[in-house]
């Protein structure tokens, strides 16, 4: 299963890691997805999702 939120679609990105004298690596940036059980067209079902949408309240747990 692809690192991407199933609500909002973000996905990794990439960058670099710089060190003090400057030398420059690839990196990712994850996103930080938790399984949820939640209400999806009435239905409950485990999506994984970004901490943000949970947060800002895009998600319904299930009871």
């Amino acid at each position: 299963m692809a690192k991407m939120c199933e609500i909002c679609g973000k996905r990794p990105m990439v960058g670099n890691y710089v060190s003090h004298a400057h030398n420059v690596n690839k990196r990712r940036f994850n996103p930080n997805l938790q399984r949820v059980r939640a209400v999806n067209n009435g239905r409950v079902k485990r999506i994984e999702v970004c901490t943000n949408c949970i947060k800002s309240g895009f998600v319904v747990k299930a009871p």
